[in-house]
């Protein structure tokens, strides 16, 4: 039987490309066929970073690849891209045709890896599953083939961490969410291996993966995996913060798990958690007024078609701090089963007092629909994405976009993690709702 799915909200497992794209200084080249990089590209992202974008060497697996096979064809544009982009680190992935064809890219990356080139491979076939879950692949190969090479001789160093949490490019807010994560780990007295974007060394923060003490991982699911093959691999342990922390009361949980598992100094640690929590508070204190004051004309219930981790922060967020209510939730994410009871006994208990109902669903067609026969009878905050423009005005609802696809906003280093996020996120939340005022 097939199934349609309308307004896809993620890529095939191609999609990891843009993963390699946001290492400082690395390049992916793509094994696949014609356009479907430079599709993934349009649907997913902002920005091109070092060597993304209508950059990436690609094969353009064609009828001859697939008869006669594509590993010489492979090697020629490695050859090609090693002479014409100045990478770091080069990460190659198979597309669905190379997969099925059966070509040893192995083989021929490791040939390349002999003569001292920093490359690395990983099979992306975009029939295999999600860019969600094949970012750890990528993750986990370039951990293997590359990292490892520096682990002989080093100690652990106990100040030091990995971070995995926003999937790049396909959390469109991952620039600015992983800065203001490292921000607060740095706070509390870390040093912090972000691996990602411009607040990142680069192929530096990957070659001491194996030194760090501790793996957090800030996400309902993606980037457990890769902790799972830490721990396995290098003996490092490892906290799940299940969800992205957004705003006072979950980002001091947030650093106080951290705390417990590491020799930090807690007076330290207290002191910047103290400092950020009187600042976050006393910006939120300055809205008290305007909040009781325009109370009847704001959104009291919320709807999310975003992923896990997406969900139960805002959740948490939300009605915590804000007072807005849950109205119908759907995770969009393709989240395991096996991980998706744990995703709703979280919002089971979002708060000492409510709980919030969620459903997995990937078809943002029967999402829309399922809203729009859910009696909406009180002006409500839509948290979605660019496919979601008609159905909020539709609604005369506010639409937050913080999923792709974007397509009606420019984002740069915005972010919604940590203590800077939530000012951020109430800052846009009521900016949509004061705009609608004529």
């Amino acid at each position: 039987m097939s199934v349609s799915i309308e307004q896809p909200r993620f890529s095939c497992a191609l999609g990891a490309q843009q993963s390699v794209v946001a290492i400082r200084r690395g390049a992916p080249i793509t094994h696949a066929g014609p356009g479907c990089s430079y599709k993934i590209h349009g649907f997913l992202g902002q920005g091109e970073g070092y060597a993304g974008g209508s950059t990436i060497p690609c094969t353009n697996f064609s009828e001859t690849e697939v008869v006669y096979g594509g590993e010489d064809r492979l090697r020629t544009v490695i050859e090609g891209a090693l002479k014409v982009i100045d990478a770091d680190l080069y990460v190659v992935l198979t597309g669905c045709t190379s997969d099925i064809v059966g070509d040893d890219v192995g083989m021929v990356v490791s040939d390349f890896a002999q003569r001292g080139v920093p490359i690395v491979y990983a099979e992306t076939g975009g029939f295999k599953s999600n860019n969600y879950a094949s970012h750890e692949t990528v993750v986990n190969a370039i951990i293997d083939q590359y990292s490892d090479r520096y682990a002989p001789g080093r100690e652990k160093d106990p100040g030091l961490v990995n971070v995995f949490a926003s999937v790049p490019y396909q959390d469109p807010h991952w620039e600015g969410n992983l800065e203001e994560i490292k921000r607060v780990l740095e706070g509390i007295g870390l040093r912090v291996n972000i691996l990602f974007g411009q607040h990142s060394e680069g192929v530096a923060e990957w070659q001491r993966i194996p030194q760090a003490a501790l793996n957090i991982v800030a996400n309902a699911w993606v980037g457990t995996g890769i902790a799972a093959h830490l721990e396995e691999k290098y003996g490092t342990p490892y906290i799940h913060f299940p969800y992205l922390p957004i705003g006072g009361v979950e980002t001091s949980r947030f650093l106080r798990r951290v705390v417990e598992k590491l020799p930090l100094d807690p007076g330290r640690a207290d002191a910047f958690i103290g400092r950020e929590e009187a600042r976050f508070y006393a910006h939120l204190e300055r809205t008290a007024d305007f909040l009781l004051e325009f109370r009847y004309g704001l959104p009291r219930r919320f709807h999310t078609l975003l992923d896990a981790g997406y969900t139960v922060g805002l959740a948490k967020f939300l009605v915590n701090e804000l007072g807005i209510l849950p109205g119908q939730l759907f995770i969009t994410d393709g989240t395991p089963e096996a991980r998706q009871e744990a995703v709703r006994e979280q919002l089971r208990h979002v708060s000492d007092r409510r709980s919030a109902e969620v459903a997995f669903s990937a078809d943002g067609g029967w999402i829309q629909e399922q809203i729009r026969s859910g009696g909406n009878k009180h002006r409500a905050l839509i948290l979605g994405t660019g496919w979601e423009r008609d159905l909020a005005a539709e609604l005369k609802a506010d639409l937050l976009i913080l999923g792709v696809p974007v397509t009606y906003r420019l984002i740069l280093n915005r972010g919604y993690t940590g203590y800077n996020g939530g000012l951020r996120l109430i800052e846009d939340i009521y900016d949509h709702a004061l705009n609608t005022y004529r």
